[in-house]
């Protein structure tokens, strides 16, 4: 039976606290949704800097990246660094200097080195749910082993690909030692204590502005992300993983680019869900 761990740490500067969610940047606009142009990551950037530093009239944001992307190193972590912000990177091991478009391991630990926070993203961007006992234990501890040999460092939190988990999942993360599970919930952050952690996806079209409006306290945007995740989780048991993934696909329109990027085309549909 899973049990929540009596106390965690969180890296927001303050509560309550809108995680917010991304995977690619690159500096030209393209058509696949969860691809953020970069220039428009820097007017989020500087948006969440003026944010910290407000008093009780936001919540505070942190920026976490999934998969490895190699744009996490070269686009992101200048932007973040030079506007003194921290950002947890879940890494994807599999695909770390096996894959084109993804990291290599020093540039991993280049993000760690930096204050960064590393955390796991499976071994193979595995959906957990639907995993044996065998991959589960390849997914969570196995990655968990490779970051910390690879890194020299401890690594506590686990995001979910595909923000799929259920009772089995969070007992095996929580046994593999993981202290923080992220999600794909949209929902501010209120307590430290909290075992799973919810996340705000941001696709290419979100502006600062649309930012702003969810960083206000009792946000009407929010409420209405999180009224949408729940239409496409009752979908999604409706319809199951692969027709829902299909029907997915062609809303994030991953098959119009005309140059799908070498990492993009690695890329299952369900992770950005």
């Amino acid at each position: 039976m899973f049990r929540e761990p009596s106390s965690v740490t969180t890296k927001c500067q303050r509560l309550p606290c809108l995680n917010l969610l991304y995977h690619e940047l690159r500096p030209v606009v393209g058509q696949y949704t969860y691809v953020v142009e970069t220039g428009l990551f820097e007017t989020h950037a500087d948006l969440v800097a003026r944010v910290q530093s407000a008093q009780d009239q936001f919540a505070s944001a942190y920026f976490t990246f999934d998969d490895g992307y190699a744009s996490d190193f070269e686009y992101a972590l200048p932007i973040l660094d030079s506007r003194g912000l921290r950002a947890c990177f879940f890494i994807t091991v599999e695909r770390i200097g096996q894959i084109p478009g993804y990291m290599r391991w020093p540039e991993v630990r280049s993000l760690s080195d930096a204050g960064h926070m590393v955390g796991a993203h499976g071994w193979s961007h595995a959906l957990l749910t639907h995993c044996s006992g065998k991959e589960l234990d390849l997914e969570l501890t196995g990655s968990k082993k490779m970051l910390e040999d690879k890194l020299g460092i401890p690594v506590t939190s686990m995001s979910l690909p595909g923000g799929r988990y259920n009772e089995r999942v969070l007992s095996a993360c929580q046994a593999a030692g993981y202290t923080r599970v992220y999600t794909s919930e949209p929902r501010l952050e209120t307590t430290v204590s909290a075992f799973t952690v919810g996340r705000v996806n941001v696709s290419s079209h979100r502006s600062a502005d649309w930012i702003f409006g969810l960083l206000q306290l009792r946000s009407r945007e929010l409420t209405n992300l999180q009224r949408q995740y729940h239409i496409k989780t009752t979908a999604r048991t409706i319809l199951g993983d692969r027709l829902y993934d299909k029907l997915w696909a062609v809303v994030t329109r991953k098959g119009t680019e005309t140059q799908v990027q070498p990492a993009t085309a690695y890329e299952d549909p369900a992770s950005h869900q």
